[in-house]
């Protein structure tokens, strides 16, 4: 075997990688599935396809190494194959946002024109949990809290969240999060929370983002 032999064997594995990640649906299924394992039928609900079309674009993830599953019950379980996928997503979202202007042009458009909403920064939420002065939401599902959250986050699913409104002090400040930076279920809670009479706030950034800030 030569060098071109050998190239064009490596090229041509690294290739699937790319080729299986040239899906906006299947890079949607990964983002979910960096929250924690999820079913089929729960990633057909989240991502509004049909339990057909979630099972193909899940076997080309998995024929690229990029998912595992395992079968509960009647359910099929998928989670990454990896954590260093995670580190490849986080990275191929900065890339684009960094390439992309008009990536960060639509993220102000529905999470800051429109909606006029003030954020939080991790820097901000870590020094204003550790003296007390903020109530932390985590509006996604139950699962994925219990998967992993944000210390000191209290578990309110979105869907519950109108319901549960009264536990909630007027009189403190609430920070919410979800996913993510694309995630839009902090905005519904905070929209809610501030209709009500609570001063709430969004943070962008969800667990994994954390963690990374946790651990510089």
């Amino acid at each position: 075997m030569n060098e071109r032999d050998l190239k064009n064997l490596l090229y041509q594995e690294f290739a699937r990688i790319g080729k299986s990640l040239s899906s906006p649906k299947r890079l949607e299924i990964l983002d979910i599935l960096s929250q924690g394992p999820k079913s089929v039928e729960a990633l057909s609900k989240a991502t509004v396809m049909s339990v057909a079309n979630v099972s193909q674009h899940l076997q080309t993830l998995a024929n690229s190494k990029l998912v595992k599953f395992q079968k509960k019950g009647n359910y099929v379980i998928y989670e990454l194959a990896d954590s260093a996928i995670l580190d490849f997503l986080t990275s191929l979202h900065n890339l684009a946002e960094n390439q992309f202007a008009h990536i960060q042009q639509i993220k102000q458009e529905f999470l800051n024109a429109n909606l006029g909403m003030d954020g939080v920064s991790l820097l901000e939420l870590n020094e204003r949990m550790a003296k007390g002065e903020v109530i932390l939401l985590d509006v996604r599902p139950i699962e994925e809290y219990e998967e992993a959250h944000i210390p000191g986050a209290v578990s309110m699913p979105i869907e519950e969240l109108k319901e549960k409104l009264s536990s909630i002090p007027s009189n403190v400040d609430v920070v919410a999060y979800c996913r993510g930076r694309y995630c839009l279920m902090s905005v519904e809670a905070v929209e809610l929370l501030r209709a009500n009479g609570v001063n709430a706030f969004r943070l962008e950034e969800g667990v994994n983002d954390w963690k990374m800030f946790i651990g510089r």
